[in-house]
């Protein structure tokens, strides 16, 4: 019989409401939760050119301003 070992599922940490976030730019595991999204989806977004808001890069890596997020989350996703 092999012994099998059960990963325990991470339970997705607290994440500061975006009126009271002192950074301008959140990566796209952070933004995807504010978004109720998948990190995928928002990836997509930043290949395709698409989505409600788009990207910055930070170092190589995909950033998403916290100014559009708020944007977003409120509704005037124009």
């Amino acid at each position: 019989m092999h012994a099998t070992t059960l990963r325990a599922k991470k339970t997705p940490a607290a994440i500061r409401p975006l009126d009271q976030e002192p950074r301008t730019v959140l990566p796209t595991r952070e933004a995807a939760q504010h978004l109720n999204r998948s990190q995928q989806t928002l990836r997509k977004w930043a290949c395709k050119n698409t989505g409600p808001l788009r990207p910055v890069y930070v170092g190589g890596h995909l950033g998403w301003p916290v100014a559009d997020l708020l944007r977003v989350v409120n509704g005037a996703a124009s």
